[in-house]
């Protein structure tokens, strides 16, 4: 099962033996509100900097943290409002067809091809 955002800042925050306080004062954030995002309790997905310097302080990969916590970074913003109209059906088309989505993700990552 794929870890969530919170389980994941959770567990970089701990193995770098750092407490939700410490985190919290090297992030400018009230720690309660880093408690909710570790809880996955948050009212919404925090802001992209935010996201970006948690990944920063706990030494994980920025992009991946961000799709994580259901954010698309803004630099694939114009790309997504440029083809608003494809990007539903592709959506439906890779969740009703797991196999369709394995080849999207394995010729994404270079591993094979889309066919």
């Amino acid at each position: 099962m794929e870890e969530s955002f919170g389980t994941v800042i959770r567990r970089a925050r701990t193995d770098l033996g750092l407490s939700q306080r410490e985190l919290a004062k090297m992030l400018r954030v009230d720690f309660t509100y880093l408690s909710k995002l570790e809880n996955d309790r948050a009212d919404y997905a925090a802001k992209e900097d935010v996201i970006r310097s948690i990944a920063q302080h706990l030494e994980l990969d920025e992009e991946s943290l961000v799709f994580l916590a259901g954010r698309t970074p803004q630099r694939y913003e114009q790309f997504l409002k440029k083809h608003h109209r494809e990007m539903p059906k592709l959506f439906q088309r890779m969740a009703e067809n797991p196999a369709f989505a394995e080849q999207v993700f394995r010729a994404a990552s270079g591993e094979g091809k889309l066919r």
